[in-house]
């Protein structure tokens, strides 16, 4: 298995490269055990023999004569002038490579002819891996090495442990990409914290205790190092510690974000699919219609109307949100999905309107499966594809876009959190709240891409191939 896996390796540069550092103590000692083999390779003599039977039998004075004879046509064609003696070097260089060229593909064939072949490196340390010998001295000094042959033998965990990668450089790339953003700012965090009359020394021991003074690589590598560490240190107003305060109202965004997600999911799959299999008809303009509206709606219009309605007038449900009270997170949850309920109604009817009339599922009912089973096993499934990258989408938007939700409802969630804090701008704080909602949202497209490999054979295949 781990000979089979490292020939797969050999397809990727750089997997192969993380194999060498992960597995370095081994590869030293494979490499010394390579050279002594490769002294007595039988390649080497027999190549080295070739070119002495070339030389001798003339095919080198062959090839540098036919080098110097389109050497000197070609200079004649280009009207370039060359001396004789530059003529005959580059013709000698020539005839080397050619020589070469002709003594290792008969040496090649000969070795083949008799079951052997050249030693080298890659074949060396993977006929040690089918060794238990080998296996069993190496396992310590090389256990990263064989965990990562381990998990490159699995496609499926390979396929998660790839995206999970990609992932981390996307943190990196928006933690980059947010923080330079903030440090080229025109806001000065100093002088909006301390106001108007702040003298230029206490700008300056501000700066100072917050390192704003120094560099922008010397910041940028704290943010970084802070947020691998979850230490992000104290925000500028309130000097409170953002990691606790992000602790504090991230969840709530989230368990709003999933609430809308779930009430979304449930409600506008099935409409989809039933406006798709009823065209035209009664219930599809109505649904589409209604869908239509949910996607025109602005949110916070419709929080209003909704607290005017159910809270003021009915007394149905809380007008502001209320930890510990599950009614009062119902409207905020409606609101923030009634746009996402549309958009997924809509994306699943289109795509369930193009499947059906797939050739697949002509086949399908030719072969005489009631409509019920061609619908759930064949078009439903296959019709999911794009949906689920439209939920994942609209998930990570709701993450962000939560901030007017919580202001209409008074929730004191992540969204509204940054927007408090990017008009100081509170840098430590925003950077908090936007690197850990990048976090969810790459978690959530890991979960998108698993869901892909689940409903989609093609992306199986490719992965079993890689």
């Amino acid at each position: 298995m781990f000979q089979d896996t490292y020939q797969k390796m050999q397809r990727r540069n750089l997997y192969h490269i993380f194999i060498l550092i992960l597995g370095l103590p081994v590869h030293l000692a494979v490499f010394f055990l390579y050279l002594h083999r490769k002294r007595n390779d039988p390649y080497q003599k027999l190549l080295h023999e070739m070119k002495q039977g070339l030389i001798e039998e003339g095919v080198k004075a062959t090839y540098l004569k036919r080098a110097e004879e389109e050497l000197q046509k070609k200079n004649i064609f280009f009207n370039q002038r060359a001396s004789s003696s530059a003529i005959r070097a580059k013709a000698e260089r020539l005839a080397q490579e050619r020589l070469d060229e002709t003594a290792e593909e008969r040496t090649v064939k000969q070795l083949t002819l008799q079951d052997e072949g050249k030693i080298t490196y890659k074949e060396t340390f993977g006929s040690l891996l089918q060794n238990p010998t080998f296996l069993i001295l190496s396992a310590l000094p090389g256990l990263p090495m064989y965990l990562l042959l381990l998990l490159y033998s699995n496609h499926f965990v390979k396929y998660i442990f790839e995206r999970l990668v990609m992932s981390l450089f996307v943190i990196v790339g928006v933690a980059f990409l947010v923080f330079t953003i903030l440090y080229l700012s025109p806001f000065n965090p100093a002088a909006n914290i301390l106001g108007e009359t702040a003298t230029k020394d206490q700008i300056a021991a501000f700066n100072a205790i917050h390192g704003l003074d120094q560099p922008y690589l010397v910041q940028l590598w704290n943010t970084i190092k802070g947020i691998a560490t979850f230490d992000l240190g104290s925000s500028f107003t309130g000097n409170e510690e953002v990691a606790s305060s992000i602790g504090r109202k991230f969840p709530i965004t989230l368990t709003l974000a999933i609430i809308s997600l779930i009430m979304a999911i449930v409600i506008a799959i099935p409409i989809g699919i039933v406006s798709a299999t009823k065209p035209r008809s009664f219930f599809d303009y109505t649904f589409m219609f209604v869908a239509l509206i949910g996607l025109s709606i602005p949110n916070f219009w419709q929080g209003l109307i909704f607290i005017l309605n159910f809270s003021i007038k009915w007394k149905w449900f809380p007008a502001t949100y209320t930890p510990g009270n599950w009614l009062s997170i119902v409207m905020p949850a409606v609101v923030l999905g009634t746009a996402l309920t549309a958009s997924i109604a809509r994306m699943m009817r289109s795509s369930t309107l193009e499947v059906i009339n797939e050739d697949y599922i002509l086949t399908a009912k030719a072969k005489g499966l009631n409509k019920r089973q061609v619908l759930w096993k064949h078009a439903v499934s296959n019709a999911m594809i794009p949906v689920i990258t439209v939920i994942g989408l609209l998930f990570g938007g709701m993450l962000g876009g939560a901030a007017v939700t919580e202001k209409v409802f008074n929730i004191s969630g992540i969204g509204s959190y940054i927007v408090d804090k990017q008009f100081i701008p509170d840098i430590p704080a925003i950077m908090g709240g936007v690197v850990y909602i990048a976090i969810t949202i790459s978690l959530v497209n890991l979960l998108i891409d698993i869901l892909y490999a689940f409903f989609d054979p093609r992306i199986r295949s490719k992965m079993k191939q890689y």
